[in-house]
C-alpha cells in the first residue's frame, strides 16, 4: 500500500480546521479535514473537477 502525500489546501491558511487532498497513484482523489483526519473522502478526477467548479464559481449563489 502507498503513503499518500498530502497537501494542505491554500484556501485554509492558517486556520486551525483544514482541508487536505493526495492524489493515490491509482488516480483517485483523497480529501479530509485536519479534526477527522481518519475520515477520508475518495473520489475520482472528474467529480473532484466538478465539485472545484462548483465551489469556486463566481456565479453559484452565498450560502448562510
Amino acid at each position: 500500500m502507498s503513503t499518500l502525500d498530502w497537501q494542505k489546501s491554500s484556501f485554509s491558511g492558517d486556520q486551525a480546521n483544514c482541508v487536505y487532498v493526495a492524489a493515490h497513484p491509482t488516480g483517485r482523489i483523497h480529501l479530509h479535514e485536519s479534526d477527522a483526519p481518519a475520515t477520508t473522502l475518495t473520489t475520482s478526477p472528474t467529480a473532484f473537477a466538478a465539485l472545484m467548479r462548483n465551489l469556486t464559481s463566481s456565479d453559484r449563489t452565498s450560502r448562510p
